[in-house]
């Protein structure tokens, strides 16, 4: 059996962390994995800029509210869906990710979780497991299990070098011409056709 593995942000929805920083007017919070390859780094970054300018979790799901997924995601994934398993992996947030996954039709996701205070404050967050998408992945090729990956960042690499076929979706020109050895495609129907010739 083959379980192919998307990506979320970038893949089938816009970042949530552009779409927050655009509404609130804070450029900084526009850096994503596709900036800057370590995660944690990132999230810290992320999380002093919400303490400084005292946004908490509201503020950020009264953005999520107002996003749809990419056009023509839902569609792709439904038909994906029809050929065989798919799991969504994901370095977001639970907290985040519910209402898109109910604009998707509830997919599987597998992501992470955030440590909320009282008063909505963002103070942390705790990662499913170490190097999440990469373990999984394998995870899964323990169980049984083939493995086809595709997404868009410096974090999904790992599971895409590990996978039977990895492909990059509307990723950025650094990572394409730094792994050309990865099918790089930027239209759902051609990333549906490459995923076909492995199912």
């Amino acid at each position: 059996m083959i379980i192919t593995c998307l990506d979320l942000e970038g893949v089938l929805v816009p970042e949530i962390w552009i779409a927050f920083a655009d509404a609130v007017g804070i450029p900084e919070l526009r850096r994503t994995t596709r900036d800057e390859p370590d995660y944690d780094k990132l999230m810290k970054f992320r999380l002093e800029i919400l303490k400084e300018h005292k946004l908490g979790l509201k503020e950020i799901q009264n953005t999520i509210a107002k996003i749809d997924p990419l056009p023509g995601a839902k569609e792709f994934l439904d038909q994906l869906r029809s050929l065989g398993q798919v799991i969504i992996l994901s370095d977001t947030f639970s907290q985040f990710a519910t209402p898109l996954m109910k604009k998707l039709g509830w997919p599987t996701i597998m992501c992470n979780e955030l440590i909320v205070g009282n008063n909505g404050e963002i103070t942390g967050y705790k990662m499913r497991c170490p190097q999440s998408k990469l373990t999984t992945v394998k995870a899964l090729q323990s169980c049984g299990f083939e493995t086809i990956a595709s997404g868009d960042s410096f974090n999904d690499l790992a599971m895409i070098q590990a996978s039977k076929a990895g492909f990059l979706f509307r990723s950025t020109e650094k990572i394409i011409k730094e792994y050309p050895q990865y099918p790089a495609f930027t239209e759902y129907s051609d990333l549906l056709d490459a995923i076909k010739k492995y199912l």
